[in-house]
């Protein structure tokens, strides 16, 4: 996953501190569309720095996808492998299944509660800066 980025600020142990700028989905014409008026939010990264870039430079970076892969597979599978599960479990044993499906699908939902919280923890998505925006510009243009 890649984005550009501002580096605001440098450190001796080869990182810096960039600031990504996030908007929503919707790119942020709300008024066009009467939609959710979602503001763009500021949020700071810290960021591996093998080029040296320095304060104020614009760059790429990039995250690794496995953590963000990882994180969707427990958000949208788990649920519905527990789903089947209750619901099977229940047939075996003669009981109604939606009643068991849907506690089924209620745990899931808490488990996703607690992993959550406990990735928010722990900073697992490690960003590299991969080069500068104006060479991806500039690459971009002798393309198109």
């Amino acid at each position: 996953m890649d984005q550009i980025v501002r580096v605001k600020q440098i450190y001796e142990d080869g990182t810096a501190q960039v600031i990504c700028i996030r908007e929503s989905a919707c790119s942020g014409d709300c008024h066009k569309c009467s939609g959710c008026g979602a503001a763009k939010e500021a949020i700071l990264l810290t960021v591996e720095n093998p080029i040296g870039a320095g304060v104020g430079d614009l760059v790429n970076i990039r995250s690794e996808t496995g953590p963000v892969l990882k994180a969707a597979a427990v958000l949208y599978m788990l649920p519905l492998v527990l789903f089947f599960a209750g619901y099977a479990l229940a047939a075996a044993l003669d009981q109604s299944g939606a009643l068991f499906g849907a506690l089924a699908f209620m745990l899931s939902i808490v488990l996703i509660v607690v992993y959550d919280r406990r990735m928010a923890r722990k900073e697992n998505t490690i960003y590299t800066i991969t080069g500068y925006a104006a060479e991806t510009l500039l690459c971009a243009e002798k393309r198109g």
